[in-house]
């Protein structure tokens, strides 16, 4: 019987940075203070530079408009497609996805495949 890998069953970097594009990326007060404490400005400052209130209880990042997607994270690098604040990210950042797989690597993996494609990404 052989043993399922433990770790992650995705690649990261192989990802045009679908989670980045989630509109709703909620950033709780240490995300804030983390974020602040990165780029060495207050709390306040932070939170009125980085977020913005979806309701009157959830805190998300700010976006600004993307190439591949409509939007993506104000600290996501739409050139290289990654994180620039990833020692920093909030933790909604960290657990994703929750899991040792991610269905939008999946997916991705089946069109690149299929189209024969290393690099395609399915436009929005």
């Amino acid at each position: 019987m052989s043993k399922k890998p433990s770790g992650p069953r995705y690649d990261c970097s192989r990802c045009p940075g679908y989670c980045c594009t989630y509109p709703r990326i909620e950033l709780l007060d240490e995300d804030v203070q983390r974020l602040a404490d990165h780029f060495g400005i207050s709390f306040k400052k932070a939170e009125r530079k980085f977020a913005e209130w979806y309701a009157e209880d959830e805190r998300i990042l700010r976006h600004r408009k993307d190439t591949i997607f409509e939007t993506v994270c104000r600290f996501f690098d739409r050139k290289a497609r990654r994180c620039t604040v990833y020692e920093a990210r909030p933790t909604v950042c960290r657990a994703y996805p929750n899991g040792n797989t991610c269905g939008y690597y999946t997916f991705l993996q089946f069109e690149r495949k299929h189209q024969d494609d290393p690099d395609f990404i399915p436009s929005a």
